[in-house]
C-alpha cells in the first residue's frame, strides 16, 4: 500500500487564497488606476466639450460633440504661451542651480569625513520636513527686503533652496552606493576632485541627476503661492497663476472649458518629460535598493 505523505495533499489540494489573489488583485489595480486617471480624463474631456454639455444637468461624462474653441479662447484672451515659457525658464533655472550646488555638497557628505556630519545631515533633513507655506512670511519680507518682487529671481532662489535639501539626500546616497576603487585608482593618476567628480562620477549617476532634476522641475513647475504673491505682472506669471486666474465674461461665470484648457496644456510637458526620461527615472529609483 502505497504512502500519502502530507505534502503531497498540500500540492493537490487546491489553494483557496491563491484563487482569491487571482480575482482581488486585478480588481484593485483596476481601481487604483481609475481612481488615479479619472480626474485626468475627466478635465481632458471637459477641455474638449461644448458650454452646453459643460453646464447639462444631469452631467455629460462621454460627450459626443467637441469643440477647440476652449484652447482657442485661452490664447486669444491671454498670452498662455508666455505663461509657458515663464514656468520653463523659472523651472529649469532652479533645476540647474539645485543639481549644480546639491550635488558637490551630497559628494562631500559621502566621502568626505566631516566635523558635525550628523549635525548637518540632521538639519538637511529637517528641512526637508518643512512645509513651504511656513517659510512664506521670510520670504516675503526678505523679497520686499531686496527689492525682488516681479523679478525671475524672486522665485528661483526660493525653489531652489527648497528643493537644496532633497536633492542633497538623494545625491548622498547614490553616492555611497558607488566603488571607491575608482575614485582612488583617479587619485593615483593625479585627478583633483573637481576633475574626478565631472569626469569619473558624475557619468555614474547620470540615472540619480535625472531622477532628482525631474523632481525638482516638477516641484517647480506646479509651485503656485510663492509665484502668485511674488510676481504680479501679467506678462511674468507661471502657468499655475495664469490658469487659476481665468476669468468668464461676467463676474457670475466660471470658464471651466477654458480652465481645463489650461490644466491639460500646463500638464502635456511634465508627461512628455517624465515619457522621455523614464527609464532613466527607473534606474535612479532603483539603483541604490541593492547594494553591490
Amino acid at each position: 500500500m502505497a504512502t500519502v505523505f502530507p505534502e503531497q495533499i498540500n500540492r493537490k489540494a487546491p489553494s483557496g487564497r491563491a484563487s482569491l489573489r487571482k480575482v482581488v488583485l486585478p480588481l484593485a489595480i483596476a481601481f487604483t488606476v481609475v481612481f488615479c486617471l479619472a480626474p485626468i480624463l475627466w478635465q481632458l474631456l471637459t477641455s474638449f466639450k461644448v458650454n452646453a454639455d459643460i453646464s447639462a444637468v444631469p452631467n455629460v461624462y462621454f460627450p459626443r460633440r467637441f469643440t477647440l474653441a476652449h484652447y482657442q479662447e485661452l490664447f486669444a484672451r491671454r498670452p498662455f504661451f508666455n505663461y509657458i515659457l515663464n514656468s520653463t525658464f523659472v523651472s529649469i533655472a532652479s533645476t540647474i542651480l539645485a543639481l549644480g550646488l546639491g550635488t558637490p555638497a551630497a559628494y562631500a557628505l559621502a566621502r568626505l569625513k566631516l566635523q558635525g556630519e550628523c549635525i548637518i545631515l540632521a538639519s538637511v533633513l529637517i528641512v526637508t520636513l518643512f512645509p513651504p507655506i511656513l517659510l512664506f512670511l521670510g520670504l516675503l519680507e526678505l523679497i520686499r527686503f531686496l527689492n525682488l518682487g516681479n523679478n525671475y529671481l524672486a522665485l528661483i532662489i526660493p525653489y531652489t533652496a527648497i528643493n537644496l535639501p532633497l536633492t542633497i539626500l538623494v545625491m548622498r546616497s547614490f553616492f555611497q552606493q558607488l566603488p571607491k576603487d575608482l575614485e582612488d585608482a583617479a587619485r593615483v593618476d593625479g585627478y583633483s576632485t573637481w576633475r574626478m567628480l565631472l569626469e569619473i562620477v558624475l557619468p555614474m549617476t547620470i540615472p540619480a541627476l535625472v531622477t532628482t532634476g525631474i523632481l525638482t522641475f516638477i516641484s517647480t513647475w506646479n509651485e503656485f503661492i510663492f509665484a502668485l504673491t511674488f510676481i504680479t505682472r501679467e506678462d511674468m506669471k507661471t502657468v499655475p497663476v495664469a490658469g487659476a486666474q481665468l476669468g468668464g465674461a461676467s463676474p457670475f461665470e466660471i470658464p471651466f472649458g477654458p480652465i481645463a484648457a489650461a490644466t491639460v496644456l500646463g500638464t502635456i510637458p511634465l508627461v512628455l518629460l517624465v515619457l522621455f526620461f523614464q527609464r532613466r527615472i527607473v534606474q535612479g529609483l532603483t539603483a541604490g535598493a541593492v547594494k553591490g
